[in-house]
Protein backbone atom coordinates (compact mmCIF):
# COMPACT_ATOMS: atom_id res chain seq x y z
CA UNK A 1 0.00 0.00 0.00
CA UNK A 2 1.72 3.41 -1.09
CA UNK A 3 2.46 6.12 1.90
CA UNK A 4 -0.42 9.04 2.13
CA UNK A 5 1.25 12.63 2.42
CA UNK A 6 -0.10 16.03 3.02
CA UNK A 7 2.36 18.69 2.41
CA UNK A 8 1.60 21.77 3.91
CA UNK A 9 2.78 25.03 3.07
CA UNK A 10 2.01 28.56 2.73
CA UNK A 11 3.38 29.09 -0.78
CA UNK A 12 3.97 27.28 -3.82
CA UNK A 13 5.05 27.52 -7.33
CA UNK A 14 2.82 28.18 -9.81
CA UNK A 15 0.31 29.18 -7.47
CA UNK A 16 1.72 31.92 -4.76
CA UNK A 17 6.06 32.90 -4.21
CA UNK A 18 8.37 35.08 -2.30
CA UNK A 19 11.29 32.73 -1.96
CA UNK A 20 12.83 29.29 -1.72
CA UNK A 21 10.14 27.42 0.03
CA UNK A 22 7.69 28.25 -3.05
CA UNK A 23 10.18 26.15 -5.47
CA UNK A 24 10.48 23.32 -2.88
CA UNK A 25 6.89 23.59 -2.53
CA UNK A 26 6.19 23.25 -6.00
CA UNK A 27 8.81 20.72 -7.04
CA UNK A 28 9.07 18.15 -4.35
CA UNK A 29 5.56 17.09 -4.12
CA UNK A 30 5.82 15.56 -7.64
CA UNK A 31 9.10 14.02 -7.50
CA UNK A 32 7.44 12.25 -4.16
CA UNK A 33 4.83 11.26 -6.34
CA UNK A 34 6.66 9.82 -9.02
CA UNK A 35 8.46 7.42 -6.37
CA UNK A 36 5.10 5.99 -6.11
CA UNK A 37 3.32 7.58 -3.04
CA UNK A 38 -0.20 9.22 -2.69
CA UNK A 39 0.78 13.29 -2.32
CA UNK A 40 -1.42 15.96 -1.78
CA UNK A 41 -0.41 20.33 -1.46
CA UNK A 42 -2.08 21.92 0.75
CA UNK A 43 -2.30 26.00 0.26
CA UNK A 44 -3.96 29.15 1.58
CA UNK A 45 -6.42 30.83 -1.39
CA UNK A 46 -4.41 34.14 -1.63
CA UNK A 47 -5.86 36.92 -4.05
CA UNK A 48 -3.47 36.09 -6.44
CA UNK A 49 -4.51 32.68 -6.63
CA UNK A 50 -7.77 33.47 -7.16
CA UNK A 51 -7.21 36.27 -9.80
CA UNK A 52 -4.74 33.79 -11.69
CA UNK A 53 -5.43 31.43 -14.21
CA UNK A 54 -5.13 28.13 -12.12
CA UNK A 55 -8.64 26.61 -12.87
CA UNK A 56 -10.15 25.96 -9.06
CA UNK A 57 -12.94 24.12 -8.72
CA UNK A 58 -15.01 23.94 -5.53
CA UNK A 59 -14.71 20.83 -3.92
CA UNK A 60 -18.39 21.56 -2.07
CA UNK A 61 -17.09 20.73 1.21
CA UNK A 62 -16.61 23.01 3.91
CA UNK A 63 -15.07 23.64 7.61
CA UNK A 64 -15.20 25.30 10.44
CA UNK A 65 -11.99 26.35 12.32
CA UNK A 66 -11.79 28.03 16.04
CA UNK A 67 -9.84 30.63 15.88
CA UNK A 68 -10.02 32.46 19.46
CA UNK A 69 -12.89 33.24 20.55
CA UNK A 70 -14.01 32.74 16.44
CA UNK A 71 -15.30 29.92 14.74
CA UNK A 72 -14.35 30.43 11.24
CA UNK A 73 -15.88 28.94 8.87
CA UNK A 74 -14.01 28.24 5.30
CA UNK A 75 -14.81 26.23 1.97
CA UNK A 76 -12.22 24.05 0.41
CA UNK A 77 -11.30 24.77 -3.22
CA UNK A 78 -9.39 22.47 -5.85
CA UNK A 79 -6.60 22.25 -8.71
CA UNK A 80 -3.91 20.71 -10.23
CA UNK A 81 0.09 21.64 -9.12
CA UNK A 82 2.53 20.07 -11.27
CA UNK A 83 3.35 16.43 -12.05
CA UNK A 84 -0.31 15.83 -11.76
CA UNK A 85 -0.11 16.56 -7.45
CA UNK A 86 -3.80 17.57 -6.01
CA UNK A 87 -3.33 20.85 -4.48
CA UNK A 88 -6.03 22.05 -2.11
CA UNK A 89 -7.13 25.93 -0.96
CA UNK A 90 -8.33 27.01 1.80
CA UNK A 91 -10.43 30.37 1.28
CA UNK A 92 -11.24 32.93 3.33
CA UNK A 93 -10.82 36.34 2.44
CA UNK A 94 -10.92 37.95 5.91
CA UNK A 95 -7.37 36.18 6.21
CA UNK A 96 -5.59 35.70 2.38
CA UNK A 97 -7.46 38.58 0.08
CA UNK A 98 -4.65 40.81 0.65
CA UNK A 99 -1.77 41.93 -2.02
CA UNK A 100 0.56 40.32 0.11
CA UNK A 101 1.33 36.84 1.37
CA UNK A 102 2.35 37.68 4.60
CA UNK A 103 2.77 41.62 4.57
CA UNK A 104 2.90 45.20 2.88
CA UNK A 105 4.40 47.93 2.59
CA UNK A 106 4.29 49.21 6.01
CA UNK A 107 5.54 45.29 7.51
CA UNK A 108 4.33 41.43 8.54
CA UNK A 109 -0.11 41.50 9.02
CA UNK A 110 -0.99 42.34 12.62
CA UNK A 111 -2.94 39.01 12.40
CA UNK A 112 -0.24 36.67 11.15
CA UNK A 113 -0.71 34.22 14.63
CA UNK A 114 -4.59 34.29 14.05
CA UNK A 115 -3.92 33.90 9.93
CA UNK A 116 -1.97 30.69 10.51
CA UNK A 117 -2.90 29.57 13.33
CA UNK A 118 -6.16 29.64 10.92
CA UNK A 119 -4.22 27.89 7.54
CA UNK A 120 -2.71 25.52 10.24
CA UNK A 121 -5.91 23.92 11.98
CA UNK A 122 -7.73 24.06 8.59
CA UNK A 123 -5.50 21.87 6.87
CA UNK A 124 -6.47 19.41 9.82
CA UNK A 125 -10.14 19.80 9.46
CA UNK A 126 -10.05 19.53 5.84
CA UNK A 127 -7.71 15.88 6.02
CA UNK A 128 -10.58 15.17 7.89
CA UNK A 129 -13.52 16.46 5.70
CA UNK A 130 -12.49 15.74 2.16
CA UNK A 131 -11.44 11.93 3.97
CA UNK A 132 -7.79 12.21 3.29
CA UNK A 133 -6.61 9.97 6.06
CA UNK A 134 -2.52 10.90 6.19
CA UNK A 135 0.80 8.74 6.65
CA UNK A 136 2.89 11.94 6.92
CA UNK A 137 1.97 15.64 7.44
CA UNK A 138 5.01 17.35 5.95
CA UNK A 139 4.53 21.05 7.23
CA UNK A 140 7.38 23.88 5.71
CA UNK A 141 8.58 26.48 8.57
CA UNK A 142 6.66 28.63 10.85
CA UNK A 143 3.37 29.16 8.82
CA UNK A 144 3.07 25.58 9.68
CA UNK A 145 4.61 24.55 12.85
CA UNK A 146 1.55 24.43 14.83
CA UNK A 147 0.11 21.53 12.78
CA UNK A 148 2.63 19.31 14.51
CA UNK A 149 1.30 20.33 18.12
CA UNK A 150 -1.85 20.05 16.85
CA UNK A 151 -1.48 16.61 15.99
CA UNK A 152 0.33 15.91 19.43
CA UNK A 153 -2.15 17.69 21.31
CA UNK A 154 -5.47 18.46 20.39
CA UNK A 155 -5.62 15.12 17.92
CA UNK A 156 -4.03 12.86 19.84
CA UNK A 157 -7.01 11.07 20.70
CA UNK A 158 -8.70 11.25 17.21
CA UNK A 159 -8.62 7.77 16.14
CA UNK A 160 -8.29 9.41 12.13
CA UNK A 161 -4.90 10.96 12.80
CA UNK A 162 -3.58 7.48 15.19
CA UNK A 163 -1.65 6.53 12.89
CA UNK A 164 -0.28 10.14 11.31
CA UNK A 165 3.79 10.94 12.02
CA UNK A 166 4.79 14.60 11.22
CA UNK A 167 7.90 15.70 9.63
CA UNK A 168 8.53 19.62 9.76
CA UNK A 169 11.31 21.31 7.51
CA UNK A 170 12.92 24.33 8.12
CA UNK A 171 14.02 26.26 5.70
CA UNK A 172 15.77 29.04 7.30
CA UNK A 173 15.94 29.37 11.01
CA UNK A 174 15.94 32.82 11.25
CA UNK A 175 12.29 33.46 10.28
CA UNK A 176 10.54 32.22 13.52
CA UNK A 177 6.77 33.59 13.79
CA UNK A 178 7.56 35.11 17.07
CA UNK A 179 4.09 36.20 18.60
CA UNK A 180 3.17 38.66 21.83
CA UNK A 181 2.34 35.99 24.52
CA UNK A 182 -1.09 37.00 24.93
CA UNK A 183 -2.00 35.86 21.81
CA UNK A 184 -1.55 32.25 22.72
CA UNK A 185 -5.44 32.11 23.45
CA UNK A 186 -6.06 32.09 19.67
CA UNK A 187 -4.67 28.29 18.68
CA UNK A 188 -6.37 26.70 21.27
CA UNK A 189 -4.24 24.61 22.37
CA UNK A 190 -3.69 23.63 25.99
CA UNK A 191 -1.80 26.41 27.96
CA UNK A 192 0.34 24.04 29.14
CA UNK A 193 1.69 23.90 25.37
CA UNK A 194 3.29 27.82 26.80
CA UNK A 195 6.29 26.79 28.51
CA UNK A 196 10.21 26.47 27.52
CA UNK A 197 9.73 22.92 26.64
CA UNK A 198 6.79 24.31 24.19
CA UNK A 199 5.92 27.27 22.30
CA UNK A 200 7.26 29.74 24.56
CA UNK A 201 10.60 31.58 23.58
CA UNK A 202 11.64 34.53 25.54
CA UNK A 203 8.03 35.23 26.86
CA UNK A 204 6.99 35.04 22.74
CA UNK A 205 5.16 32.37 21.38
CA UNK A 206 7.29 30.89 18.49
CA UNK A 207 5.54 28.65 16.07
CA UNK A 208 8.57 27.64 13.83
CA UNK A 209 9.74 26.52 18.19
CA UNK A 210 6.39 24.52 17.82
CA UNK A 211 7.68 23.07 14.75
CA UNK A 212 10.69 21.68 16.07
CA UNK A 213 9.28 20.57 19.60
CA UNK A 214 6.65 18.59 18.53
CA UNK A 215 7.37 16.64 15.18
CA UNK A 216 8.82 12.99 14.83
CA UNK A 217 11.47 14.11 12.30
CA UNK A 218 13.04 17.60 11.57
CA UNK A 219 14.50 18.06 8.23
CA UNK A 220 16.10 21.10 7.08
CA UNK A 221 17.70 22.07 3.21
CA UNK A 222 21.48 20.82 3.71
CA UNK A 223 23.69 18.83 5.79
CA UNK A 224 26.17 21.52 6.62
CA UNK A 225 23.24 23.89 7.33
CA UNK A 226 21.86 20.97 9.95
CA UNK A 227 25.20 21.01 11.81
CA UNK A 228 25.40 24.51 11.50
CA UNK A 229 21.66 25.72 13.52
CA UNK A 230 23.56 23.60 16.20
CA UNK A 231 25.97 26.15 16.77
CA UNK A 232 25.56 29.37 19.13
CA UNK A 233 26.11 31.66 15.45
CA UNK A 234 23.87 30.68 13.19
CA UNK A 235 21.17 28.69 15.98
CA UNK A 236 18.93 32.02 15.97
CA UNK A 237 18.53 31.43 19.99
CA UNK A 238 17.48 27.58 19.38
CA UNK A 239 20.85 25.85 18.96
CA UNK A 240 20.10 24.04 22.24
CA UNK A 241 16.54 23.05 21.11
CA UNK A 242 17.84 22.04 18.03
CA UNK A 243 21.25 19.37 19.57
CA UNK A 244 18.85 18.22 22.23
CA UNK A 245 16.84 16.80 19.01
CA UNK A 246 20.11 16.11 17.03
CA UNK A 247 19.18 12.23 16.54
CA UNK A 248 15.52 13.88 14.51
CA UNK A 249 17.37 16.76 12.39
CA UNK A 250 18.58 15.73 9.04
CA UNK A 251 19.78 17.75 6.62
CA UNK A 252 18.35 16.98 3.01
CA UNK A 253 19.73 19.32 0.08
CA UNK A 254 17.00 20.75 -2.11
CA UNK A 255 16.99 19.48 -5.56
CA UNK A 256 16.17 21.90 -8.57
CA UNK A 257 13.90 21.98 -11.40
CA UNK A 258 15.84 21.20 -14.99
CA UNK A 259 13.17 21.23 -16.78
CA UNK A 260 13.26 25.24 -16.09
CA UNK A 261 16.56 25.55 -15.39
CA UNK A 262 18.60 23.98 -18.05
CA UNK A 263 20.62 25.46 -21.23
CA UNK A 264 20.14 22.86 -23.77
CA UNK A 265 16.72 23.90 -23.53
CA UNK A 266 15.77 26.95 -22.04
CA UNK A 267 13.74 29.73 -24.24
CA UNK A 268 14.33 32.76 -22.28
CA UNK A 269 18.27 32.84 -23.06
CA UNK A 270 20.36 33.68 -26.73
CA UNK A 271 21.30 30.29 -27.77
CA UNK A 272 20.93 26.81 -26.15
CA UNK A 273 24.24 24.85 -25.64
CA UNK A 274 25.61 22.00 -23.68
CA UNK A 275 28.80 20.51 -21.90
CA UNK A 276 29.30 18.79 -25.44
CA UNK A 277 28.73 22.07 -27.77
CA UNK A 278 29.59 25.20 -26.05
CA UNK A 279 29.49 27.76 -28.65
CA UNK A 280 25.96 28.93 -27.58
CA UNK A 281 27.70 30.19 -24.47
CA UNK A 282 29.77 33.08 -25.91
CA UNK A 283 26.39 34.30 -27.68
CA UNK A 284 24.94 34.19 -24.31
CA UNK A 285 27.74 36.32 -23.02
CA UNK A 286 27.62 38.91 -25.77
CA UNK A 287 24.11 39.17 -25.43
CA UNK A 288 24.01 39.41 -21.60
CA UNK A 289 26.64 42.20 -21.96
CA UNK A 290 24.46 43.92 -24.56
CA UNK A 291 21.46 44.03 -21.85
CA UNK A 292 23.30 45.46 -19.69
CA UNK A 293 24.51 48.13 -22.44
CA UNK A 294 28.30 46.15 -21.87
CA UNK A 295 31.04 46.49 -24.85
CA UNK A 296 31.88 43.24 -26.32
CA UNK A 297 34.95 42.22 -27.26
CA UNK A 298 36.83 43.07 -24.67
CA UNK A 299 38.69 39.15 -23.11
CA UNK A 300 37.57 39.60 -19.52
CA UNK A 301 35.78 37.05 -16.98
CA UNK A 302 32.26 38.51 -16.20
CA UNK A 303 30.82 38.04 -13.25
CA UNK A 304 27.15 37.41 -12.68
CA UNK A 305 25.11 38.43 -9.33
CA UNK A 306 21.17 37.52 -8.89
CA UNK A 307 20.12 37.81 -5.38
CA UNK A 308 18.40 39.83 -2.68
CA UNK A 309 20.63 42.61 -1.67
CA UNK A 310 21.16 41.97 2.39
CA UNK A 311 23.33 41.66 4.38
CA UNK A 312 23.04 37.61 4.63
CA UNK A 313 24.18 37.70 1.42
CA UNK A 314 27.65 38.98 2.04
CA UNK A 315 27.04 42.47 0.57
CA UNK A 316 28.77 43.94 2.76
CA UNK A 317 31.97 41.79 2.07
CA UNK A 318 31.14 42.46 -1.55
CA UNK A 319 31.07 46.73 -1.64
CA UNK A 320 34.21 46.63 0.52
CA UNK A 321 35.63 44.33 -2.18
CA UNK A 322 34.26 46.03 -5.76
CA UNK A 323 36.31 48.69 -6.65
CA UNK A 324 39.14 46.16 -6.34
CA UNK A 325 37.45 43.72 -8.33
CA UNK A 326 36.76 45.95 -10.91
CA UNK A 327 40.73 46.85 -10.90
CA UNK A 328 41.43 43.11 -10.94
CA UNK A 329 40.10 43.07 -14.91
CA UNK A 330 36.32 41.64 -14.09
CA UNK A 331 33.05 42.96 -15.49
CA UNK A 332 30.33 42.33 -13.48
CA UNK A 333 26.26 42.59 -13.99
CA UNK A 334 23.65 42.27 -10.98
CA UNK A 335 19.88 42.38 -10.78
CA UNK A 336 18.42 42.34 -7.31
CA UNK A 337 16.58 44.47 -4.54
CA UNK A 338 17.35 44.99 -0.86
CA UNK A 339 18.39 46.90 1.32
CA UNK A 340 18.89 51.10 -0.29
CA UNK A 341 22.12 51.00 1.05
CA UNK A 342 23.14 48.64 -1.32
CA UNK A 343 21.01 49.52 -3.98
CA UNK A 344 21.93 53.10 -3.99
CA UNK A 345 25.91 51.19 -3.72
CA UNK A 346 25.40 49.68 -7.44
CA UNK A 347 23.86 52.04 -8.92
CA UNK A 348 26.51 54.46 -8.00
CA UNK A 349 29.02 51.60 -9.22
CA UNK A 350 27.16 51.33 -12.47
CA UNK A 351 27.35 55.05 -13.24
CA UNK A 352 30.94 55.28 -11.98
CA UNK A 353 31.75 52.49 -14.50
CA UNK A 354 29.53 52.56 -17.47
CA UNK A 355 31.67 50.08 -19.43
CA UNK A 356 32.20 47.63 -16.87
CA UNK A 357 29.32 47.36 -14.40
CA UNK A 358 25.37 46.77 -15.21
CA UNK A 359 22.55 47.03 -12.62
CA UNK A 360 19.36 46.58 -12.39
CA UNK A 361 17.62 47.19 -9.82
CA UNK A 362 14.05 44.67 -9.22
CA UNK A 363 13.57 41.24 -10.32
CA UNK A 364 13.14 40.03 -13.92
CA UNK A 365 13.06 35.85 -14.24
CA UNK A 366 13.82 36.17 -17.68
CA UNK A 367 16.98 38.42 -16.87
CA UNK A 368 17.75 36.19 -14.16
CA UNK A 369 17.77 33.33 -17.09
CA UNK A 370 20.20 35.18 -18.60
CA UNK A 371 22.70 35.89 -16.08
CA UNK A 372 22.80 32.27 -15.30
CA UNK A 373 23.82 31.47 -19.26
CA UNK A 374 25.95 34.39 -19.91
CA UNK A 375 27.99 35.27 -17.07
CA UNK A 376 31.30 33.29 -16.75
CA UNK A 377 31.53 33.30 -12.87
CA UNK A 378 28.38 33.46 -10.33
CA UNK A 379 29.27 34.83 -6.94
CA UNK A 380 27.20 33.67 -3.76
CA UNK A 381 29.58 35.23 -0.86
CA UNK A 382 26.69 34.55 2.02
CA UNK A 383 27.01 34.89 5.45
CA UNK A 384 24.79 31.78 5.61
CA UNK A 385 22.54 30.32 2.99
CA UNK A 386 20.39 27.44 4.22
CA UNK A 387 20.39 25.86 0.66
CA UNK A 388 20.85 28.20 -2.04
CA UNK A 389 19.96 27.49 -5.75
CA UNK A 390 21.50 29.75 -7.93
CA UNK A 391 24.89 28.02 -7.60
CA UNK A 392 22.96 24.75 -8.65
CA UNK A 393 21.73 26.53 -11.63
CA UNK A 394 25.11 28.19 -12.44
CA UNK A 395 26.75 24.96 -12.19
CA UNK A 396 24.22 23.53 -14.82
CA UNK A 397 25.07 26.72 -17.14
CA UNK A 398 28.88 25.96 -16.71
CA UNK A 399 28.85 29.45 -14.92
CA UNK A 400 31.23 28.80 -12.30
CA UNK A 401 30.18 29.63 -8.63
CA UNK A 402 32.22 31.24 -6.29
CA UNK A 403 31.02 30.75 -2.52
CA UNK A 404 31.67 30.86 0.68
CA UNK A 405 31.56 27.68 2.52
CA UNK A 406 28.08 27.85 4.28
CA UNK A 407 25.30 25.63 4.60
CA UNK A 408 24.18 24.54 0.81
CA UNK A 409 26.80 26.70 -0.73
CA UNK A 410 29.24 24.36 1.52
CA UNK A 411 28.00 21.05 -0.24
CA UNK A 412 27.11 21.03 -3.47
CA UNK A 413 30.37 23.19 -4.23
CA UNK A 414 34.10 21.49 -4.20
CA UNK A 415 36.70 23.85 -4.70
CA UNK A 416 38.70 23.46 -7.81
CA UNK A 417 41.77 22.58 -6.24
CA UNK A 418 39.74 19.34 -5.05
CA UNK A 419 38.87 16.32 -6.86
CA UNK A 420 35.89 16.81 -9.40
CA UNK A 421 36.27 20.59 -8.46
CA UNK A 422 33.37 22.14 -9.87
CA UNK A 423 33.74 25.80 -8.18
CA UNK A 424 35.43 28.04 -5.96
CA UNK A 425 35.13 28.21 -2.16
CA UNK A 426 36.60 30.47 0.62
CA UNK A 427 36.08 30.21 4.82
CA UNK A 428 36.73 33.42 5.92
CA UNK A 429 33.90 36.33 5.97
CA UNK A 430 35.82 38.99 4.79
CA UNK A 431 36.61 41.20 1.81
CA UNK A 432 40.19 39.38 1.71
CA UNK A 433 38.83 36.32 1.44
CA UNK A 434 36.79 36.67 -1.47
CA UNK A 435 39.15 38.59 -3.27
CA UNK A 436 41.71 36.05 -2.71
CA UNK A 437 39.31 33.17 -4.37
CA UNK A 438 38.22 35.62 -7.09
CA UNK A 439 42.16 35.94 -8.02
CA UNK A 440 42.53 32.63 -8.48
CA UNK A 441 39.27 32.24 -10.03
CA UNK A 442 40.65 35.23 -12.94
CA UNK A 443 44.23 33.31 -13.29
CA UNK A 444 42.06 30.00 -13.94
CA UNK A 445 40.08 31.70 -16.24
CA UNK A 446 43.71 32.36 -18.51
CA UNK A 447 43.73 29.13 -19.06
CA UNK A 448 41.10 27.96 -21.70
CA UNK A 449 41.64 24.13 -21.25
CA UNK A 450 41.31 24.37 -17.86
CA UNK A 451 38.60 26.76 -17.34
CA UNK A 452 36.57 24.46 -19.88
CA UNK A 453 37.44 21.45 -18.57
CA UNK A 454 35.50 22.99 -15.17
CA UNK A 455 33.20 24.20 -16.63
CA UNK A 456 32.35 20.48 -18.14
CA UNK A 457 32.62 19.05 -14.80
CA UNK A 458 30.00 21.86 -13.21
CA UNK A 459 27.09 21.29 -16.28
CA UNK A 460 27.42 17.09 -15.61
CA UNK A 461 26.58 17.73 -12.19
CA UNK A 462 22.69 16.31 -11.26
CA UNK A 463 21.03 17.80 -8.35
CA UNK A 464 17.41 17.13 -9.55
CA UNK A 465 14.73 16.30 -7.23
CA UNK A 466 15.33 12.54 -7.38
CA UNK A 467 17.56 12.41 -5.34
CA UNK A 468 16.42 14.66 -3.01
CA UNK A 469 12.94 12.96 -2.86
CA UNK A 470 14.35 9.71 -2.14
CA UNK A 471 15.85 10.97 1.17
CA UNK A 472 12.29 12.04 2.27
CA UNK A 473 10.71 8.94 1.41
CA UNK A 474 13.38 7.18 3.78
CA UNK A 475 12.56 9.63 6.56
CA UNK A 476 8.71 9.52 6.18
CA UNK A 477 9.53 5.77 7.17
CA UNK A 478 11.57 6.80 9.84
CA UNK A 479 8.94 8.73 11.12
CA UNK A 480 6.06 6.45 10.79
CA UNK A 481 8.34 3.80 12.69
CA UNK A 482 8.52 6.24 15.50
CA UNK A 483 5.26 5.58 16.29
CA UNK A 484 5.35 1.97 15.84
CA UNK A 485 3.56 1.74 12.73
CA UNK A 486 4.77 -0.78 10.00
Amino acid sequence: MSMNIIFASSEAVPFAKTGGLADVSGSLPSAIKALGAEVCLFLPLYRDIQDGSFNLESTGVKVTVPVGEKDIECEILISEAPGGVTAYFLKKDEYFDRSGLYGGADGDYFDNLERFTFFSRGVIEAAKALDIKPDIMHCNDWQTGLIPAYIKDTYSKDPFFKKTATLFTIHNLAYQGLFPPELFKATHLSERLFTFDGLEFWDKVSLLKSGIVFSDVITTVSETYAAEIQTKRLGAGLDDLLKHRKKDLHGVLNGVDYSVWDPETDSLIAANFTADDLAGKQSCKDALLKEFGLPTGKERPLIGIVSRLVDQKGFDIVTKAARKILKMGFALVLIGTGETRYEEFFRKLATENPKSVGVKIGYNEGVAHRIEAGADIFLMPSRYEPCGLNQIYSLKYGTIPVVRATGGLNDTIRDFTEPGGNGFKFKGLSAKALLDTLSEAAGLYKDKSRWKKLMCTAMKEDYSWERSAGRYMELYRLALSSLHVS
